[in-house]
């Protein structure tokens, strides 16, 4: 039984996005106290045709100030004309943080032919982890590479995984980032009703009282280095982060490596002069900015100056030390 993801955007139309990183069986191991429903596959319908596949959608109402919930609305009814004859539409609206994780979970165990967030970032976030337990995908490897399917061309891309001693592991699609931009993106969760600029509020926020920081890493299992004066360091699977700022503008998640970008010894007035840059992905022949394709990076705090954040898609997860891995060509995606 194959497992997917969707994103869809408000406006979108359509899909963008489909993630099948594996088959998903029984012996995938849940959660004791994992509650399980039959009707979350079959929508409230009566009835559910053995030929017929069982989509979940897993729905943030609350995305973007609510309007992901009234676009879903909209869309809804065009999703079941265009897929209702072939399978079985089933929406579940999230009720708060990681409930998305526990949605996707229950729906594979209970069967599912491909679970579809619909949200931003956060809610593919929870998705993409939903598909793990216990740090281990079930992964089919005997697949073609790339085919089309009704929807579009389907080609293996990578996913991260973010590892800390005694911490559980998480997975990142797009990008994961330490010191001022996670800081920063930890600030513009709170000015999210000013839309895309609420990175650029959360940014001016985060350098309010921040410093570069000292730190050392490990690239590919070798030996540790030492990077001074770090303001910023972007470990991408993909290109876009931040409302769309281009910061790790080589990023492909097909390569099965990570860009890894650095910015040093940036002031406030340097970000404010560069922003231009970070939009539109030019920043890399910038004085203080260096890239890298890595396999691994691991990162630790040697300042004196305090916990250094890290989060990834958004999502804040902690603090340094951390380790970035990759896993290569574990989810496929429609475009």
């Amino acid at each position: 039984m194959a497992g997917y993801y969707y994103q869809i955007g408000p406006g979108s139309g359509m899909v963008s996005t489909v993630s099948k990183p594996w088959y998903l069986r029984a012996e995938l191991p849940m959660s004791s106290d994992l509650s399980l429903h039959r009707s979350i596959l079959q929508g409230g319908s009566s009835s559910s045709s053995p030929s017929r596949r069982d989509l979940v959608f897993v729905v943030n109402p609350r995305g973007a100030n609510g309007t992901t919930g009234k676009e879903w609305k909209k869309l809804l009814p065009y999703l079941r004309s265009r897929l209702d004859k072939d399978c079985n539409i089933c929406e579940s609206l999230t009720s708060g943080p990681y409930h998305a994780i526990d949605i996707t979970r229950e729906a594979i165990r209970e069967g599912a032919d491909a679970v579809i967030a619909v949200g931003g970032d956060g809610t593919l976030h929870e998705v993409v982890n939903g598909f793990f337990w216990a740090g281990k995908p079930v992964i089919n490897h005997d697949r073609e590479d790339a085919h089309s399917t009704a929807l579009g061309l389907r080609s293996r891309v990578d996913v991260g995984v973010i590892s800390g001693e005694n911490e559980e592991s998480h997975y990142f699609i797009n990008v994961a980032d330490i010191h001022l931009s996670a800081k920063a993106g930890y600030y513009s969760s709170r000015y999210k009703r000013f839309g895309n600029l609420c990175y650029v509020v959360g940014a001016l926020q985060a350098f309010m009282g921040h410093r570069n920081c000292d730190l050392r890493v490990k690239v590919n299992g070798g030996a540790w280095e030492i990077c001074s004066q770090v303001t910023a360091l972007c470990i991408g699977n993909a290109k876009y982060f931040g409302g769309g700022m281009r910061i790790t503008p080589n990023g492909d998640p097909r390569s099965g490596e990570f860009e890894v970008v650095m910015l040093q010894d940036f002031k406030w007035y340097d970000f404010i002069l560069k922003l231009h840059k970070l939009y539109k992905g030019t920043h890399l022949t910038v004085k203080n900015v260096s890239s890298r394709s890595v396999h691994s990076i691991e990162v630790e705090n040697i300042s004196v100056s305090g916990s250094v954040y890290v989060q990834s898609d958004g999502e804040h997860l902690g603090f340094l030390p951390r380790k970035f891995s990759i896993l290569p060509s574990v989810i496929e995606m429609i475009c």
